[in-house]
Parts: C-alpha cells; structure tokens; sequence
C-alpha cells in the first residue's frame, strides 16, 4: 500500500481541482484579453477621433459581463470529464459527522436523525435564529468598518487635493488630481492589506458563534463571510469612484463642502474612468505581488528558518526525508479555501468592471500563469502533502461565482450609462448634433459636443470685482435664462436615455447568457455516450447473470431450459 505521504498531487482530486480551476479560469480570460488589447489599440489609433470615444466600452461591457457564463459552462463540462476520470460518477458523500463543538453544545436536546433513525443532538431553530442575526449584525458592522475607511480616505483626498493646489512646484500644480489619486489608491491598498488580516479572525468569531452542524456548514459559512468582506473591501472604493466620485459637488457659486470646509472632488476633465482605471491598476497589480508573495515567498522564508534551526548544533547534518517533510509548512487550517478565494476575487475584479478596465485580463492571465507553477511547487516542496481527500466540485464557490457574473451585468451597465460620457454622446449625436436632422452618423455628427456640454456661469457673482463667465461641465441654464443654473431639458434627455440603456443592455445580456447556457450543455457528447455504454453494459450482465442463475434453478428442479428465457 503506497503512504499518502507519497501520493503524487494528480491522485488527491480536492487539490487537483484547485489546480485546474485557475486554469481554466487563465483560459477563459484569453478571449476577453485579445478583446481588450484589440479595443485598446484601436483607443490609441483613433484618440483624435471623436467617432471613437465612448464606443469600446460598450463591446467590452458585453464580452466581460457574459464572461462568467461561459466559465460556468465550461466549468460544468471539466467537472463531469474529472467525476468520470476520477471515477467518482456514483460517488456521493457519506453523512458527515457531527462537529464536537456542536455535540458538547446541544448534547442534551436530542431529536431523531430521519436518515439514520438515531437520536442526535439538535439545535432549537429560535438559538439558531438568535446567532445567525448576531452573526449578520457582526457582518453589517464590518461592512460599516470599510464604508467609514472609505470615507476617510475620501476626506484625505480633499485635504491633499488642497494643499497639491497650492504648491508652488509647477509639476505639482499642474498635476495635482493625478497626484492626489496616486496618493489615495497606495493609502487605500495599505488599509485594503490591514483590514484583510482583522478579517479572517472576525470571520472565524462569527462562525464558530453560530455552531454549525456539520463540518462542510462550518465551511460554507466561514467561505461566505471571507467572500462578503474581501469582496467589500477590494471593491468599496472602486464603487465609490465609478458611481459617487463627482456626482454631488454642486456648480460655481454653489458647491457642495463637506463639513462646510473641503470642496468635494470632482473628476478629471476627460471623466471619470480615468480615476477608476488608476485605482483598479494599482489595486491588482500590487495584491497580485502580495499574493504570490505570501503564498511562496513566506513558506520558503520560513522552511528556511526551520532548516536552519534544526541543523544549528548537530554534528550529522543528514537528516532523514521523513523529517524534512515534517518540518514544512502544514496546510492552512481552512485547506483550500483561500486559493479559491484568491481566484474568486480576481474572477469578479475583472468582470464587474471590465469597461473601466479592458486590460485587467491580461494582468489576471499573467499573474495566473505564473501562480499555478508556483503553486504546484509550493504544493510539492514547500507544504506538508495533503492527506487525499475526494471531491467533486468546488463547493459554494460556483453559486458565488453565479452572483458575480449577476453583478457584472448589473454594473457594467451602470458604468456605461452613468459613470463613462458614452450616453451623452449619443444623446448630442442623435438629438442636438449637426446630423441630428438628416439621421447620418460619422465623424462630424459630433463637432461641437465639447462647447454643448459646458454651462455658462457669470463671474460678477462671485463678488470679486469680476467680470465674463466661465464655463464647468454641467447642462444647466446660462445665466441669462429665465431659469438660470437650472437642469436643462437636455440633462433630462440624458438622464431618461441612461435608464433607457440599463434596461436594454441589462436584458440584453441576460438573453445573450442564457442563450449562451442553453447552447452549451453540461456533459460533453463522447463522454455522456459512454457513460450510457458503461450503463448499458452493466445491465445486461447483470441481466445475462440473472438468467443463468434462473437457468441453473430450473435444471435443479427439473424443468425444461431455454436459451433465450427462463
């Protein structure tokens, strides 16, 4: 009998799966890479064009959000491939045992297993509601945690974004919104990185709180609230510059100030993805070295010391293998868990704001294609090996995976519509461009969009001994109006042309997902044909088996054999 101990890593399926999860998640990144350079280059080849502007987002939008999709799919397709290699079909798991700390809990309430037949320890669905809302109010107010974090660095912004005004270095001057944004996204990924390591014990609090039942309920649960507050402190302030940022500082002679002191930041003049692109590239790439260093460099720093310290004083420095491999890192505590959380976090970063972003696949491919080396040599040589266990699926990842690919849609669309100037491009072209009579569509329906979408604001009444106006980005009426500095009919055009679109593109997507999952089934053709073979032949030996046992009784007892019957 071959020791887990030496198993190769293709026989324990639980890590194996991991592996090849991330694979398939790097291959299905690979279209919307190509995608997204092709997008990104035609940007560049056509920036002076004003036909261009606006128009890429809504392709990329489409692809990445039906990303998730086609993953899932394909997914469902590789999982029913390793269930029939991995000869785990009919496979299902035995009913887990109790967790000791459940059993020592409710020992003394007792209820029939109506599977098994046996009394077991219950847990009274009031207790039971009473810790999951004290679980739920834990989550809530560690969400509220990263809300007051985000508005903290919200509130560095304004300050910094005054005193950069005020430098007397030109560079600075001139560059200050870049420089103030460049500040805010390294303070925001060091809170990011803190919050993280809070996280995990919080987490794990609430969990053990609730008393689950069962291991794999232990699991679910802790996997879910990992989910929830990593995914709302990664993603906190990319929300609040997609679809706050600039939304709410009023106009001249009337802005909005928080605490009646700071001017509330606006966007950069080219909009606002700019600073949603800033964030999320800093973002992903520094947690991407973060990542991989934790995962390798930290195991190998610290087999180094263990080496080190075991050899310090012996005089035989030849250790036996056993001992070697003893001394390495044991797995964490949580198996697996976090690498599927890694890979679950990268998935939604990538999709949910993909038009921000077109490149994020590209740096999540890369990163992925060197992590699964590193992490086949982390699984060999750095850890203790796993003890084999089996496994099908991955678990509550493919239901949260489900939820992300909901949530890109749903954003993308928002960012679109509200956050990019592609709507009020198309609202001028159509509406009150110079082809917006003749309904043509080229370069020159949208000259003079510049000019239409800047309002007027007279400068005397600023009280300053002024004169002339100014013009800011906003569709209100000039001053000299019957309702100066009031949204003009164009604002509502837009605004009604903006929920318009979410809707369109919203069901639009959805159509094109569900198409895309009809049109893909579950088990590969070859492979569902052999499984009715394999099904078919089982049944006609048992068959034939049956029939010579019939035959048998009959020559026993006296009565006549036939070939064909009994």
């Amino acid at each position: 009998m071959v020791s887990p101990c030496h198993l190769p890593v293709t026989t324990v399926p639980e890590a194996t799966t991991i592996l090849i999860f991330k694979g398939l998640v790097s291959g299905t990144f690979f279209p919307s890479l190509v995608f997204g350079i092709l997008i990104n280059y035609f940007f560049f080849l056509f920036r002076g064009k004003e036909w261009w502007i606006g128009a890429e987002g809504d392709r990329e939008s489409q692809a990445g959000s039906t990303l998730t999709t086609v993953f899932l799919e394909f997914w469902k397709r590789r999982r029913s491939t390793l269930t029939y290699t991995w000869d785990l079909i009919e496979w299902e798991e035995e009913e887990e045992t109790l967790r000791p700390q459940f059993e020592a809990k409710y020992y003394k309430m007792e209820r029939v297993n109506p599977i098994s037949g046996k009394p077991e320890p219950h847990q009274p669905s009031s207790d039971k509601i009473t810790r999951l809302l004290v679980s739920i109010s834990g989550i809530f107010f560690m969400i509220s945690l990263v809300i007051t974090a985000v508005f903290a660095v919200v509130v560095y912004r304004l300050v910094v974004m005054e005193q950069f005004a005020s430098f007397k270095w030109n560079f600075i001057k001139q560059h200050w919104q870049f420089a103030t944004s460049a500040a805010a996204v390294c303070i925001n990924f060091v809170i990011i990185m803190a919050l993280n390591l809070a996280y995990e014990k919080i987490a794990y609090l609430l969990t053990n709180l609730e008393y689950p039942r069962t291991e794999s309920e232990w699991e679910n649960s802790f996997a879910l609230k990992m989910f929830l507050f990593q995914f709302v402190n990664l993603n906190s302030s990319i929300f609040y510059i997609a679809f706050f940022l600039g939304r709410f500082v009023g106009h001249p002679g009337n802005y909005n100030k928080l605490f009646n002191r700071w001017r509330l930041e606006e966007c950069h003049p080219s909009g606002c993805l700019i600073d949603l692109c800033l964030q999320m590239g800093v973002i992903m790439f520094l947690k991407q070295i973060w990542n991989n260093f934790m995962e390798l460099g930290y195991p190998l720093i610290q087999n180094w010391w263990s080496r080190h310290k075991i050899k310090r004083g012996i005089q035989d420095a030849s250790i036996p293998q056993w001992e070697n491999d003893w001394n390495l890192q044991p797995m964490n505590i949580h198996g697996l868990m976090d690498e599927y959380l890694e890979m679950v976090l990268q998935f939604g970063f990538t999709t949910i704001f993909v038009a921000a972003f077109p490149l994020a696949p590209l740096l999540a491919l890369l990163n992925n294609i060197i992590e699964i080396r590193l992490d086949a040599y982390k699984f060999v040589t750095q850890w203790r090996r796993p003890l084999p266990a089996r496994a099908t699926d991955i678990g509550i990842w493919y239901g949260i995976l489900e939820g992300i690919g909901i949530l890109a849609v749903i954003t993308n669309a928002f960012v679109i519509a509200i956050t990019s100037d592609y709507i009020p491009r198309f609202v001028y072209e159509y509406k009150y461009g110079p082809c917006a009579s003749r309904f043509e569509y080229g370069e020159n329906c949208l000259k003079g969009y510049v000019n239409n979408s800047l309002s007027f604001f007279d400068l005397s009444e600023l009280g300053m001994g002024k004169s002339g106006y100014c013009r800011y980005r906003d569709y209100r009426g000039p001053p000299w109006s019957s309702k100066p500095y009031e949204f003009t009919l164009q604002y509502w055009h837009i605004l009604a042309a903006r929920l318009a679109f979410i809707i369109v593109f919203e069901h639009l997507v959805f159509g094109i997902k569900s198409f895309i999952a009809y049109l893909i089934p579950d088990v590969p053709k070859n492979l569902y044909d052999r499984i009715r073979r394999e099904k078919y032949l089982v049944q006609e030996m048992m068959y034939e088996a049956e029939l010579e046992h019939l035959q048998q009784q009959r020559r026993k007892s006296g009565h006549p054999v036939h070939h064909e019957w009994p």
